[in-house]
């Protein structure tokens, strides 16, 4: 972060000389000058962050890596993010500037080129009002009705360029409301769609006397309204379908939401109920229906501490449902995967961390689902833990799609050493979560694994960690072990193998082949204040990858990957 001016002067060259190629921006050209101008005068704070992603692409047809572009002409990619943020009194202005070169990033079977202006920001606070021009992210509740947001490790940005203001009535009481387009898709990504959206939100916060508690009311609103072009295309799409099949399609789309928290003690509640009016959306088959949707959500959560005699022990329950029915909503039906998505509905199954484990997870399906999930986490004594799930997930006919048993103790044995021990059972639904043909049966498995902590110093640890995935579907059986040495603060290296040891093969057995397949990850990082290198090579197989909720089908990969983060 700078702000003295003596700092700026030192510091300008390299950033004059980085940003030479983002002065074709005149948005970008004037947030500098207003910056250039500030620092003159020691005024203002500038601060940013960088973003580099490498990979070279090692063709590999043992393990189904060699689809072409990557493994035939683009052979490597880039991507990198560079966000400054300026601070001057009530002004906040930001940009960043994105760069895809060769990248499949944004669609993992595709390739994407282009560079521009991925998000731009103008803010200014006017006593209890918040104005913002250009692109924001923002979220309505839990964002069942909206939000945008950016996960840019799967390439998703849901960017909303336009105008958004928000109000505090008082400290517990605000009002907000935005209209705009939404930022474009791989085949757009510097541009912003044609159809246009616009929502208002209001939430209050009401609080029991004596600290016993408070509860929260919201509720919102949302409309999209389609382009001619989007119609049009809609339109001819329905015009194909036999007589008895065809609608006529509606330019807009309404949607409201009303959601309440509460706490009173150590419980806490959550509900939530969201509706949308009928439009031409699609149904498992991907073909158009004209139909109303809605999502319900509930949540349960009981925490308390300092539980037995000895007040050293403590738990936490937390109960999920969920029920979803024909509730998409994105910004036209003609998007396809997870382009143009409006709302964040994740995974209603467990988020795992082990390798294995998250091999087999349920993306949330939006055309109907009813979801059950229930964790608890026990506290028995100083250094003891038992971590309990289950999920159970259907289709509305109840069709089973999955369910989940998981079961972790963790023990701690002083501050040098700690061990982790687990049993998982999966039922998977392969033919709906991953769009597999019924030559693909259900998914069964179970995983045992287990993970191994040990501090050689305070700085220095040896950790590792193994899984067994028994099945026999899909892919077959898999063990996956990881042995990784951390040197605080400075450098972290792993060394993992995934192996195929029972394998199973379909139709790609004439690919794949029937041999035991070994899947390597060698992995090393090194910081340095703020700055932190990432070298790896990789084999990843087939499957669903899941980050932050969020997940998607991706191709197998061998190759190096490079990464380059900082801060300043």
């Amino acid at each position: 972060m700078i702000g003295a001016k003596a700092k700026y002067k030192t510091f300008s060259p390299y950033f004059a000389a980085m940003l030479k190629p983002l002065l074709k921006s005149p948005l970008l050209a004037v947030i500098l000058f207003f910056t250039t101008n500030a620092f003159a005068q020691n005024k203002g704070v500038l601060s940013g962050n960088f973003q580099s992603n490498f990979s070279v692409f090692v063709r590999d047809s043992a393990i189904g890596a060699y689809e072409p572009p990557q493994y035939n002409s683009d052979i490597s990619s880039a991507e990198a993010w560079l966000f400054l943020n300026y601070q001057i009194g009530d002004f906040n202005i930001a940009a960043r500037y994105d760069l895809f070169n060769n990248s499949n990033l944004l669609n993992p079977t595709g390739s994407f080129s282009g560079h521009g202006l991925g998000f731009w920001q103008v803010k200014k606070k006017i006593d209890k009002l918040t104005l913002t021009v250009g692109s924001f992210y923002d979220q309505f509740g839990s964002g069942l009705i909206f939000r945008s947001y950016e996960n840019r490790l799967i390439g998703i940005d849901y960017a909303v360029e336009g105008v958004h203001a928000r109000y505090d009535i008082s400290p517990s009481f605000y009002v907000k409301a935005f209209t705009g387009n939404q930022k474009g898709s791989q085949s757009n990504r510097f541009g912003t769609s044609e159809d246009i959206i616009k929502g208002i939100n209001s939430e209050k916060i009401f609080y029991l006397k004596e600290g016993k508690g408070q509860f929260t009311l919201g509720a919102s609103a949302f409309n999209r309204t389609l382009s001619k072009n989007s119609m049009n295309e809609i339109a001819t799409e329905i015009n194909s379908y036999d007589l008895g099949d065809r609608f006529d399609p509606k330019y807009n789309v309404y949607a409201y939401s009303g959601y309440v928290t509460a706490t009173f003690g150590d419980f806490t509640g959550n509900f939530e109920y969201n509706g949308k009016s009928k439009e031409a959306q699609r149904d498992e088959q991907q073909k158009l229906v004209l139909k109303p949707g809605n999502i319900l959500l509930g949540t349960l959560s009981y925490s308390k501490n300092k539980l037995g005699k000895e007040k050293h022990g403590g738990i936490g329950i937390n109960l999920q449902y969920r029920r979803i029915d024909h509730y998409q909503l994105k910004i036209n039906p003609n998007v396809q995967l997870l382009n143009g998505l409006l709302t964040y509905q994740p995974s209603m199954s467990r988020q795992a961390t082990y390798r294995l484990l998250a091999r087999y997870t349920a993306a949330a399906q939006d055309y109907g689902e009813e979801a059950y999930q229930a964790n608890v986490i026990w506290t028995i004594g100083k250094g003891k833990t038992l971590n309990l799930n289950y999920s159970h997930i259907t289709g509305l006919t109840g069709k089973k799609l999955y369910h989940e048993y998981f079961m972790m103790y963790e023990h701690k044995f002083g501050w040098k050493f700690k061990t982790k021990v687990g049993l998982q059972s999966i039922f998977y639904n392969q033919q709906v979560y991953q769009a597999k043909d019924t030559s693909y049966h259900n998914v069964k498995t179970v995983t045992p694994f287990c993970e191994f902590t040990y501090k050689v110093t305070r700085r220095n640890s040896l950790r590792f960690e193994c899984q067994y995935l028994m099945t026999k579907q899909d892919l077959g059986s898999f063990v996956n072990a990881i042995l990784e040495l951390n040197m605080s603060p400075h450098y972290s290296f792993a060394l993992s193998d995934m192996v195929n040891v029972d394998p199973v093969r379909h139709s790609e057995g004439a690919i794949i082949g029937n041999n035991i397949i070994h899947y390597w990850t060698v992995f090393s990082k090194f910081n340095i204040n703020t700055t932190s290198f990432t070298l790896a090579y990789v084999k990843q197989v087939e499957g669903v990858n899941c980050t932050g909720g969020i997940c998607r089908l991706e191709p197998a990969f061998s190759g190096v990957k490079f990464t380059l983060t900082t801060n300043f």
